[in-house]
This record gives C-alpha cells, structure tokens and sequence, in this order.
C-alpha cells in the first residue's frame, strides 16, 4: 500500500503544473516510473486523457477509490460530483461529454449501483458518447461470496454485463493498467463509434500497488482522425449516380451534425431535400428552403413525401433506425443508394449502394469541390422535384399552424379545457429560442411531438436523446450544466411519467448549483403509449392512472427549488415560464396537457413502424423493397 502523504505530494506537484501530468513529465516533476495503488494509476492515467470530472455514489465496493479522489480534490487536481440516483448521474454524466464536450468518470460501489449506471448508460450507447464508469467488483480471492455481486460462481460476471453493452476491462491484474487506458481511450474518442468504457474494480486490487508504472506509456495525446479522400474511381461513381436521377433525397442522420456547414452546401449544390433524423434537428436552419424537417415512423408530411418518393437515397451518418426509416420501408421507390458513412456495417445496411467510406467532412468536402468546380457535373438540372418537396414543406408548416392555433381542448381527466401538448410544446420551444436556452426532450409524447415542432437553426439548440428514448433522462442530463465549465441554460421538456422515472433534480440541482427549467407537461398517462394502442386496437390498456400530483407543491417543498404553475391557455404558459427564467435556481413549471383522440391534439404519425399489429403489413412490403 502506498502512503496517503506519497499521493498528497503527487497530487500538490500535479496541481502546481496546472493539473497538467504530461506538462510533470515533460519537467521532470514527476518521475517517469513510480510506484502507485491502482486507484491512483486510475486517476493519473484519466489526467493524460483531461478526464478531471468525477459523477459519485460511493459504497463499500469503492472506498479505496473514493479517498485517492478526496486528495486529489484537495489539492484542486479533480473534482467530484456526488449524485442520489446512478441512472440519474449516468444521464447527467452522458450530457456533459455529449453538450459540452467534457469526459467524465461514472463511480459507483458493486451490485446494484452498478447496475443502475449502466442501466443509464444505455443512452450513452445508442447515441456514440464517449465516456467513462467505473464499478467497484467482486473480490479476486474467491474467499465467499461477497455482499451485492452476482450470486454464481463464476467469474468477471459484472465485466461480461458491461462488455454486452459496450466495452469493458475487469483489473484482476493492475498492472494491466496501461492496456486498459488504450483501449478506454480509443472507445471514448472513437471517432464515428464512441461509447461508455467500462472500468471494473475489484475491491481488493484497488489498494495494491503497481510497481514502476511507466506514466509515460499511458494515452492521451494521440489523435484519432479519419483523414482519408475519395479515390477518383468513387468520385466518377458519384457523378454517374446523382445524373440517372431527379428524385434525390438527402438523410441526415445522427452522425452527421457536426458537418453542418458541409451538409447544407452539398443540399444546396444537389438542389436536393434533406430529411431529418431526430437527432439531426438543426443540421440546416428550420427556414431553408432544402430543409423537410423530420421524416420517419412519426415524420412529418414534407419529410415523409420526400422519403417515399425519392429515387435516389443519399444517406449521411445514418444507422438506419427503425423509427427515422420506418422500419426499412420509408424509400419504397428508391432504387440506389449512396452511403456517406465511417462505420462499414452502417454504410451496407441497403442493397445496391455506392459506400463512401470514411469521416463524412472531409468526404463532403471533396464532393463539395468538385461540384463547385464542375469537376464534377450535375446535368440533372430540372427542378420540378424540388419544387414539389418545398410545396409539401409548405402543407406542413400550414398545418402546424392549424394545430397551434387551436389551442385548448376538453380533457376528460382533468375535467375542463387544457393547452393542447403541441401547442405547450410551441410555445415552451419558442420562448427557448428567444432566451437562447438548449432544450432537453424526454422520452415519449413530449419527444416525439417535440421533434416535429421544434424550429432548430444549430444541431446544439436541442438534445433528443432518441437513440435509448430513455424516460427521465432530460431532467437528469440538464445537470450537467451545473458542472461545465462554460454552461449554457438548459429547458428540460419532459412529460410526467418521464419526470417520476428520475425526480431526483429536485435535490441534486440545489447541492450542485443549477440554474434552469424543467417543464413537465402532465396529461397523467403514458401517452405516447396510449396513443400507439388507439392507433392499433382502439383501446387504451393500462397506460393512465389518473392521480392528481401537485408538481408546484413538490418543487416548493424543496429549499432552493421553485414551482410555478402554468395555466391553462398560451399566455398564461408564457407569462409562468417568464417568471420561472428569472428564478435563480431551478425552476419547475408544470402544464396540464390534453390527452385524447381528438386530431387536433397532435402532430399526426406519417409513416410505418415494425411494431404490434402493423407487423405483418410491414415486413411484407419491406419484403418488396428495392434497396
């Protein structure tokens, strides 16, 4: 075991050199090989990555852990942030890297914490952020069962549930250290697959000290970067596939908003319609004439048109998912592809496709040149498709319109007339706008409706978290904004099932200090749900409760928190989130909704989903389709 006076002094000359290790080892202020516990290595081999940020909940299976990051903390080399629920800090933590840009590091003890955290860090796997966790494990002796591990006899258990999900690495052995940082590293800065690296402890190994451990060896400044170009055998497959068609749609997915710039000058070059994954909102401004909003199992009507009809399907950073490609039958007249991806799998997902492999700025980029300097020719010129896009784009924003401007409807729970969610929705997504706030949607209702009516101009106005649709997540990820360095006002938008899967804000934005809004839009149901069985079976089962819950009440009852309650029309919501913005602190609006059959209180679905009993229909004409 090392003395605690060997990490304080580590930690003083760390902190002197700007809690910088590879500034220490450039100076020689540490040296190169030392003699450290595993915990210790830990944190030093996550200081060479810039992973200074740590989300808590301590037990019993992370104690030695727990006191390295108590010195450090002291000496103003890391901090850690204690939570009260490990899927909430998951989120939270999942919200840091994927807002902000942050790594940080998920701690909790063995058993059931652990389970909870990567239960929530499911969210962080389906939507490629890349981040740390790190769970305390079972003894390596094998004296007895231990108290919260896995009851079989059987090893790394919890390493092989974490590896399921993503990637992991069980320190039986500490010295294995230098092999675990590699592959942490390159998991959570992959380039087009990021995800959560999992670190399991055993509780006994994380005191015991690794010998000579070369500082030196452990990653952190490399980079990894796809910089390859397109040969010009690709370049001339290109040119031949874009002029055998008119009808081409553009598919933004999820890993294309980074290039938005790119994306939207190879739209404007094409004359094509761009269509919008969930996760792509603002990938071009909400006005652009190119933009057809979201298309998909939900959709819109601009969207969809432009998916159904188009002959040629672009798709760029897109995993094809069941909702954004209607279960694999949202281009039934589409008979090429071109696949604009860095993932090989992703990329060949269709049939009959020309895949463009590699990072999708620097490949449209190219194509962006050679079609500014005609290197490239589009001869297809006629802009009647086009035109008939921007037409249904019209349809569409005219029927929001209709949908906005009827307001209010009879709700049946609640007894007397409510703001329709659409319309809440609008006018809790405008007054974000105007604030610069960045909206969180929750899963459910409130997401889906959400994703049709938000009017984004930056992929960073809003964060959907669509790839798990885990419920309770936007509540949880706006405390991030407590922890960055450079926060910016976060608005979650959650329903109130949504809200009661993870409540625990209420408490945690108080202890770290959060300024923002949660807005729950309560129609006392799982609506989303009930809405799906109306549409399959004309019954609703199980999906409502009815209970009355003063969500006013419940913030107020805690001190730091502030409830504001939000009417019953649009300028009633308006004038409580106004008031609710000035509030320094966390504030909670809550909005009763309408729930119902009636059409005028929601956005409409406008596509195929593989689910209940559209199956069959649905994977006779998957059956059917071209690509």
């Amino acid at each position: 075991m090392t003395s605690l006076k060997a990490v304080e002094q580590r930690a003083k000359i760390i902190a002197k050199n700007n809690n910088d290790l590879n500034q220490c080892i450039d100076k020689n202020a540490l040296p190169k090989n030392i003699d450290v516990s595993l915990s210790e290595g830990i944190v030093l081999g996550f200081l060479k990555q810039n992973v200074r940020k740590y989300f808590a909940i301590f037990g019993h299976g992370s104690t030695d852990f727990a006191e390295i990051l108590r010195i450090y903390e002291e000496q103003g080399v890391t901090k850690t942030y204690n939570f009260r629920n490990e899927v909430e800090m998951a989120h939270a933590a999942t919200a840091l890297r994927w807002q902000y840009n942050e790594v940080p590091a998920v701690v909790t003890s063995i058993g059931p914490g652990a389970l909870q955290a990567m239960a929530g860090s499911l969210a962080a796997s389906s939507n490629g952020v890349g981040l740390y966790h790190i769970y305390g494990d079972e003894t390596t002796h094998g004296e007895g069962y231990n108290m919260q591990q896995v009851p079989k006899r059987e090893q790394d258990i919890y390493g092989k549930i974490t590896a399921l999900m993503s990637e992991s690495h069980v320190f039986h052995t500490p010295e294995s250290i230098r092999d675990a940082m590699r592959k942490g590293y390159l998991k959570t800065k992959h380039p087009y697959k990021a995800g959560p690296f999992y670190f399991m402890l055993p509780i006994n190994t994380q005191p015991k000290v690794i010998k000579g451990l070369n500082l030196i060896t452990l990653p952190g400044r490399d980079s990894l970067e796809l910089k390859n170009n397109l040969n010009d055998n690709q370049v001339e497959a290109f040119e031949k596939i874009i002029n055998k068609y008119e009808n081409i749609v553009i598919k933004a997915g999820g890993g294309s908003v980074k290039f938005s710039k790119e994306l939207t000058e190879f739209s404007e070059h094409l004359n094509a319609p761009v269509v919008l994954a969930p996760g792509s909102l603002g990938i071009l401004p909400d006005a652009h004439e190119n933009n057809m909003h979201v298309g998909g199992s939900k959709g819109s009507i601009s969207g969809n048109y432009a998916m159904q009809n188009a002959k040629l399907l672009i798709s760029i950073g897109s995993r094809s998912v069941c909702q954004s490609d209607c279960s694999g039958i949202g281009y039934p007249n589409a008979e090429t592809v071109i696949n604009i991806n860095a993932d090989l799998s992703d990329m060949m997902h269709y049939n009959n496709t020309l895949g463009l492999n590699g990072d999708i700025g620097v490949i449209l980029k190219q194509l962006n040149s050679a079609l500014k300097s005609k290197k490239i020719n589009r001869s297809n010129t006629k802009k009647n498709w086009i035109e008939d896009c921007r037409k249904k784009k019209k349809e569409w924003n005219d029927f929001k319109s209709r949908i906005y401007q009827n307001e209010v409807l009879k709700d049946d729970a609640f007894g007397r007339d409510l703001l329709t969610q659409p319309a809440a929705i609008k006018t809790a997504v405008d007054f974000s706008n105007k604030n610069k706030c960045v909206k969180f949607f929750d899963a459910g209702d409130v997401q889906a409706n959400g994703f049709q009516i938000a009017e984004d101009n930056e992929p960073s106005d809003t964060y959907t978290e669509t790839g798990a649709s885990y419920m309770g997540f936007s509540a949880s990820a706006i405390l991030a904004s407590a922890i960055a360095d450079k926060p910016k006002y976060p608005i979650s938008f959650t329903g109130d099932g949504s809200f009661m899967m993870n409540p625990q804000v209420l408490i945690d934005a108080v202890y770290l200090g959060l300024k923002g809004m949660v807005v729950i839009f309560d129609n006392r149901r799982m609506a989303a749900i009930t809405g799906l069985q109306y549409a399959q079976y004309e019954k609703e089962f199980k999906t409502n409760d009815g209970v009355e819950v003063d969500y006013v009440q419940m913030a107020n009852s805690v001190k730091g928190v502030k409830g504001f309650f939000g009417g019953y029309n649009s300028k009633e919501f308006n004038a409580a989130l106004e008031e609710a913005y000035k509030f320094d602190g966390l504030s909670v609006v809550h909005v009763p909704v309408y729930s119902g059959t009636d059409e005028l209180g929601g956005m409409g679905a406008y596509g195929s989903w593989n689910v209940g009993n559209w199956c069959e229909n649905v994977q006779a004409e998957y059956a059917k389709q071209k690509i």
